[in-house]
């Protein structure tokens, strides 16, 4: 009984021992489990931390690469050498500075490049056709300009010949003392110049040609009629009552004029002067035989005369 008492106190001693150490694993294990919920907890803060800071450098990355047009990774792989370090209050108020400098830009306007572009075709497309305008303008100008010179070469070669004709045709319907020229008023810009007429029959001083008879004026016209006649001779040429301002003499000469230049062509002359008609070769004369009925006799003097 002894021994089994005395094996009984052991026992209980050992179990108690034993309760002793569960107890201490238990706590043991309790404080790992608190340390285990501890560092997943600060597992998860760092965690979404670091998600919260790749978006914030995401979103980083967006704005240099939108706002200033910078990539973040040619940030990070440029090798500067900073030789002195701004203070944190110049930072803020360079940053400050550049924010209001930004909003005075305005918002952003994502159509700007392509409208751009568009202006760009449209200044480059001008520039073309403006090239184009300048070179026809200089070629036009050089056409105009050589135009001008056979213009002021073929009207100085008539002027003259006309001028040559003209005191030569003069002088033949008056008399060979008289005098007479064509002056160009302005001989540096022949074509727009005016051609002065000057007629002054012997024993007059006329300042113009308004101050002459009307004869005389007559006879001034129809000289320069055939100093041009004579640059180019017609076939035809029709007189229509050119004698009726002219007296006898001048009508005769007149007439000796006509007939001097009538190998080279027709002349048509419708005249009521007897001088002028006995003058002419063949006279078609119109006559009413019945009130409303006209007729053409012709008559031809060469024939009589023979």
């Amino acid at each position: 009984m002894k021994r089994w008492k005395k094996g009984l106190q052991r026992l209980s001693k050992h179990i108690f021992a034993c309760k002793g150490s569960i107890n201490e694993v238990e706590n043991e294990l309790t404080n790992i489990r608190k340390s285990r919920e501890e560092t997943d907890f600060l597992l998860t803060e760092i965690k979404d931390k670091k998600n919260a800071l790749k978006i914030d450098l995401n979103a980083l990355k967006e704005r240099l690469a939108v706002e200033f047009n910078i990539d973040i990774n040619d940030l990070l792989e440029t090798d500067t050498e900073i030789e002195a370090l701004e203070s944190e209050f110049d930072l803020r108020q360079k940053v400050e500075r550049m924010k209001r400098q930004l909003d005075e830009f305005g918002a952003i306007n994502s159509m700007a490049m392509e409208a751009f572009k568009e202006m760009e075709e449209r200044y480059t497309f001008i520039q073309n056709q403006k090239k184009d305008l300048n070179a026809a303008k200089t070629d036009l100008l050089q056409t105009i300009k050589e135009i001008d010179d056979t213009a002021k070469d073929k009207f100085m070669q008539a002027f003259t010949q006309a001028r040559e004709h003209f005191i030569v045709v003069f002088r033949s319907l008056f008399n060979e003392e008289d005098s007479c020229d064509l002056i160009l008023s302005d001989i540096n810009n022949p074509l727009e110049a005016d051609i002065d007429i000057i007629a002054r029959p012997k024993g007059k001083r006329p300042l113009s040609i308004n101050q002459l008879s009307g004869g005389e004026k007559t006879l001034t016209a129809t000289a320069l009629l055939f100093s041009l006649y004579l640059l180019k001779p017609a076939p035809f040429c029709i007189f229509d009552e050119v004698d009726a301002p002219l007296d006898d003499t001048n009508i005769d000469k007149f007439n000796n004029i006509i007939r001097k230049f009538s190998d080279q062509s027709q002349f048509i002359i419708v005249s009521h002067n007897k001088r002028t008609i006995a003058s002419t070769d063949i006279i078609y004369g119109v006559t009413m035989v019945e009130q409303g009925v006209s007729r053409v006799v012709a008559v031809d003097l060469r024939e009589v005369a023979a």
